[in-house]
C-alpha cells in the first residue's frame, strides 16, 4: 500500500471491515454468550447436568478441580472460533469506484507486484479511456 502511495500521490486509499454472513454473525454472537454461561457455570460450580437430571461428563469434574485453567481454555477457545466466524479475509480493490479485484472472487491475496500492476494497467486503462475522442450520435 505504501508503495502505491509513493508512486501515485493522488490515490485514495481506504480500509474498511467487510461483514460476514448473516448465519455467521449470529454463531459468534451466540458463542459469545455461551463462553459467558460456561465460565460462570464454572466458578459458582453449579452443575447443570443434574439439573437436566443426567450424568455430569468427566470434563465438568476436571472443570471444577481446574477452574481458572478450565476458564481460560473455554475463553481462548470460544474466542477462537468466534474471530474465525467474523473473519471474511476480504481484500477488495476498487479503482475510481469500479472493482478491479477481489480476494472473495479470486480466493487469494494479490501480492504487492500483483496489486501494482492493477493498479498500473487500471490507470493506463482509464488514460486511453479518457484521450479517445468522443463520437456523437
Amino acid at each position: 500500500v505504501c508503495v502505491i502511495s509513493q508512486r501515485y500521490p493522488d490515490i485514495r486509499i481506504e480500509g474498511e471491515n467487510y461483514l460476514p454472513q448473516p448465519i455467521y454473525r449470529h454463531i459468534a454472537s451466540f458463542l459469545s454468550v455461551f463462553k459467558l454461561v460456561l465460565i460462570g457455570l464454572i466458578i459458582v460450580g453449579k452443575d447443570p447436568f443434574g439439573f437436566l437430571g443426567m450424568q455430569a461428563p468427566s470434563v465438568r469434574q476436571w472443570s471444577q478441580e481446574n477452574k481458572v485453567y478450565a476458564c481460560m481454555m473455554v475463553f481462548f477457545l470460544s474466542n477462537m472460533v468466534e474471530n474465525q466466524c467474523m473473519s471474511t479475509g476480504a481484500f477488495e480493490i476498487t479503482l475510481n469506484d469500479v472493482p478491479v479485484g477481489s480476494k472473495l472472487e479470486s480466493e487469494h491475496l494479490p501480492s504487492m507486484q500483483q496489486l501494482v500492476q492493477i493498479v498500473v494497467n487500471e490507470m493506463k486503462l482509464n488514460l486511453c479511456m479518457e484521450s479517445m475522442p468522443h463520437h456523437r450520435s
